[in-house]
């Protein structure tokens, strides 16, 4: 049996599946990866710090607008939801999938028909004021950052921020609970595009005790020793194989 038909037959099986996913899953629709080699050369090189350095937050305090600058370089562009996201949607419409707990905050799972979505790193397409807390238009925040600004509360005259975890601040408090929560309860964990390098969000994946664990990753992982099925391999294109199988 093959691997795919093999993970096919895990799915079918299961009727409480969690995917855990990251940077991978994204990449395949053009998101750029600031973490890879290419996006973290390329960052030193024209602003002379790491990208971790600019996307936290005692940075942005400092130096907005060239966090904006870099925001809008890797977060502010137009791409579509991939093949894994359309599978993933498609699995929960099934009654398959019970939650994607998703470290990306590029919107991609619900545009893509994904209901129940859980964001550890929050959401890109979301904005508030840092000053006093004052919810902003998307529409026009992202103009704002498109034409090179620094958008400004209009409300206080605070520094509007995207509604994402920077480093140097703590996951929003309702999150990890949630998300170890159904991975406790899953009868099948799916970890995909990610290396589970970044904590404390891969320190959940540790709370499974299901059936299956699977990994879908190109390169290697901390739990691929204690998986039942490792699939090194694009993962919207294994997603596509998979649910043709399923539905075939």
């Amino acid at each position: 049996m093959t691997d795919i038909k093999r993970l096919a037959e895990m799915i079918k099986e299961c009727d409480n599946i969690v995917f855990f996913g990251g940077a991978g899953v994204s990449t395949e629709s053009g998101v750029k990866d600031y973490r890879s080699e290419d996006g973290l050369y390329s960052t030193v090189k024209e602003y002379g710090v790491p990208p971790e350095q600019i996307l936290s937050r005692s940075f942005f305090r400092k130096s907005p607008e060239v966090f904006y600058d870099f925001f809008r370089k890797y977060f502010i562009k137009e791409v579509e939801p991939n093949a894994a996201h359309k599978a993933l949607a498609k699995l929960e419409e099934k009654g398959k999938l019970r939650a994607i707990i998703t470290q990306n905050i590029d919107n991609l799972h619900q545009r893509a028909g994904s209901r129940n979505v859980i964001e550890l790193h929050g959401n890109v397409r979301q904005f508030y004021c840092d000053s006093c807390g004052e919810f902003e238009e998307t529409q026009e925040v992202i103009k704002e950052i498109t034409d090179g600004d620094v958008p400004i509360c209009k409300k206080c005259g605070g520094v509007i921020r995207p509604r994402v975890v920077m480093y140097q601040e703590r996951l929003h408090p309702d999150v990890p609970d949630k998300a170890i929560g159904y991975i406790a309860e899953a009868e099948m964990l799916i970890i995909g595009g990610t290396s589970l390098a970044v904590d404390p969000a891969a320190s959940f994946t540790r709370y499974f005790q299901g059936k299956y664990l699977v990994i879908l990753n190109k390169s290697e992982t901390v739990r691929d020793g204690g998986a039942d099925l490792v699939i090194r391999d694009n993962i919207g294109e294994v997603f596509e194989k998979v649910m043709a199988e399923i539905e075939g």
